[in-house]
């Protein structure tokens, strides 16, 4: 199948389909006499593979890996365990961040009149060297 089959089919882009096999993480794409990309039923599962595991936060090397595993029958399941723990922790750290952010920029606002006057304790706080 073409390109625009593949996206429709897998909810990506074209460019972002031409990317994953640029970058390795989708293989054996076949080409017709013209040269042009022939997607197999293979491709459009590993491409909807990739797209779930973007979606879930690995990044294109986790998910590199992620692929390796899913093709190794002999696999050991705890390494696809210790990849996801670790994945789930670098999660967590971000939201804890995020978390942080969110109460600072909480606590500015709350403090700030939002009136005519230029005082503002946003400003000042992004103004601040620390």
């Amino acid at each position: 199948m073409n390109i625009s089959i593949a996206a429709k089919k897998t909810g990506l882009s074209a460019k972002m389909i031409r990317y994953y096999e640029e970058i390795g993480l989708l293989l054996n794409v076949s080409r017709t006499v013209s040269g042009y990309r022939d997607y197999s039923e293979s491709n459009i599962q590993n491409l909807l593979f990739i797209k779930r595991a973007r979606d879930l936060g690995f990044s294109m090397e986790e998910i590199k890996e992620l692929l390796m595993l899913w093709q190794d029958k002999d696999r050991a399941s705890e390494d696809v365990k210790k990849l996801t723990e670790k994945h789930i922790s670098e999660l967590e750290r971000k939201a804890n961040d995020l978390q942080e952010m969110a109460n600072t920029l909480r606590h500015l606002a709350h403090g700030c009149y939002g009136d005519s006057r230029p005082e503002c304790p946003i400003i000042q706080e992004l103004a601040r060297n620390k």
